[in-house]
């Protein structure tokens, strides 16, 4: 598949490479597994002087080896002895850089933390003793976030204040993924569109996975996902397992109950039968899995809050793959399209009002996003998006099928929204319907 979009975060990288010329540069690159970070570092330095080190866990001294390899292959320094410290090599790069500027990468960077822990401190050091006279550009990337949040955010740590880029690589955007599926299926239909965004949520990985089976509309798509050794059977394993070491189970349990619709606090715990509120909340600072909700408007302390898994493949593996695991150990394989396909329009249409929402984020023109639902889990809106410049809003019930759709109820809920909260009063009203068709 061939690279798409990225443009914004090229142009970053060019400018932080140009800055380098002058005095040294340390970027850091995070994003969830799959997302394209290597791919996009590659893309973006191809046709510059670069070194590529990937850490694997190995010994530090074998590590070395591959690294004076790449050192003699690309920067042409066969003067470079064997050594089983990193750090020789990092302050060779470092001087070398005075006099010859390039790029240096160092992808799976919190690897380090298995292969030789001391290197974090040792970078510190030398960076500092270097960086003012040093033009490297050094570039590290990690896929384990919370370990990269703590490598370079925590204040403890050696490397804390050194980076002074932080690139956080996205999911592509709904025009992106509509881009692709049309270069590779012209007619695609809405629930095809759909059914790709479910499934990827724009995951560039997953989308070449499908786009290179020809995997382009739904039932072709659930086919590739649900087969004997489908990659996407195990992938919330690989991705999430190191991330939660030896309590993955708990952190799975919880992400299962909120994949299947008990987004409360009470409804999670009454589910998984323990108290989950420290769970929560590395959920969503430390690994970015999940978004804690609030009504539009409401107050930061409300306790009127749903959580939701912000990736959509991973709410997808834990609705359907994770949950019905026992189903894949016996080859059920069929059973289990079955079972997608019967629920495939209640959670599709979930998705589809988390589509819309992003087409909302990512156009121009608004200040405030979301919808509302009282304390009682009443009256609610799918969308509210609120300009407040201007005075507008757009009021939005979204559903599959637009013949479903009740504009009449939708000012009603509106009007009680209107006195229960006292918000938007004196703001013009649009109100809308969004369905398949709006895609």
């Amino acid at each position: 598949m061939q690279f798409y979009n990225r443009d914004t975060e090229l142009e970053q990288l060019e400018g932080i490479r140009k800055q380098s010329l002058k005095s040294a540069q340390f970027t850091v690159l995070t994003g969830r597994r799959r997302i394209g970070k290597t791919h996009f570092l590659l893309h973006a330095n191809k046709d510059k002087p670069v070194l590529y080190f990937f850490v694997a866990r190995k010994s530090e001294s074998l590590l070395c080896l591959d690294f004076t390899e790449e050192i003699r292959q690309k920067l042409n320094l066969p003067v470079i002895g064997e050594t089983n410290r990193f750090i020789k090599l990092f302050e060779v790069l470092m001087e070398h850089s005075k006099e010859h500027p390039f790029t240096l990468i160092i992808d799976e960077f919190q690897e380090f933390y298995h292969v030789a822990p001391s290197v974090f401190s040792e970078i510190q050091h030398y960076w500092d003793i270097h960086h003012n006279d040093s033009r490297i550009n050094l570039i590290v990337s990690g896929s384990v976030f919370s370990m990269m949040h703590k490598i370079f955010e925590n204040a403890k740590e050696p490397l804390f204040g050194r980076a002074g880029h932080f690139i956080r690589m996205q999911a592509f955007q709904t025009e992106v993924i509509k881009h692709i599926l049309t270069d590779h299926n012209p007619s695609w239909s809405p629930d095809d569109l759909l059914a790709l965004f479910m499934f990827t949520g724009g995951v560039p990985k997953y989308i070449k996975l499908f786009m290179d089976a020809g995997a382009c509309t739904k039932q072709s798509m659930i086919d590739q996902m649900i087969c004997e050794n489908s990659p996407f059977l195990n992938e919330g394993k690989s991705i999430l397992i190191e991330e939660f070491g030896k309590e993955y189970a708990t952190y799975f349990s919880i992400l299962t109950t909120i994949s299947r619709g008990e987004n409360t606090r009470s409804k999670i715990e009454a589910a998984v039968q323990r108290e989950v509120g420290g769970f929560l909340t590395r959920l969503e600072k430390d690994y970015s899995l999940i978004s804690k909700t609030l009504p539009i408007f409401a107050k930061t302390e409300t306790k009127n809050v749903r959580y939701t898994i912000q990736d959509n493949f991973l709410t997808f593996w834990f609705r359907f793959i994770y949950k019905y695991s026992y189903i894949i150990e016996i080859q059920g394989f069929k059973l289990l399209k079955e079972i997608v396909n019967r629920d495939y329009n209640t959670f599709s249409g979930l998705i589809l009002e988390r589509y819309f929402l992003a087409r909302y984020r990512e156009n121009s023109g608004i200040t405030r996003l979301g919808g509302y639902w009282n304390r009682k889990g009443l009256n609610v809106i799918d969308i509210i998006a609120v300009n407040e410049l201007t005075g507008k809003a757009d009021v939005v019930e979204v559903k599959r099928n637009y013949q479903n759709i009740d504009l009449n109820k939708l000012q009603e809920k509106t009007f009680h929204f209107k006195n229960a909260t006292g918000e938007l009063k004196d703001f013009k009203i649009k109100y809308k319907g969004l369905s398949l068709k709006d895609m």
